[in-house]
């Protein structure tokens, strides 16, 4: 069994050499990618502009509608408070179709 003492050193030459491996992999990736950069003649700029997303959205068409108020619903989601009194106050879902 290895003492404290060669332990710590095996640590500190494993630490060595991720370190040098570190710093030579990350120089290769960098010459990767100015040589790609240069083959399709990227520049700096190029890399930092982002096209802006598009949110997909879509409407959903209104299927109830309070005719009172000109509220409406999609039938989606929770029910508005509007319908949610009517129909405890005795109307049908029917009565509010579009």
């Amino acid at each position: 069994m290895a003492s404290l003492k060669e332990l710590l050193a095996q640590r500190a030459a494993l630490d060595e050499q991720i370190s040098s491996t570190k710093d030579r992999e990350r120089a290769d990736a960098i010459a990767k990618v100015k040589s790609l950069m240069d083959d399709y003649g990227l520049t700096v700029a190029d890399l930092n502009s982002r096209t802006p997303k598009v949110a997909k959205t879509s409407k959903v068409a209104a299927k109830y509608r309070n005719q009172a108020t000109g509220e409406t619903w999609s039938g989606r989601g929770l029910q508005p408070k509007w319908l949610k009194a009517a129909l405890g106050a005795g109307a049908t879902l029917d009565q509010f179709h579009v």
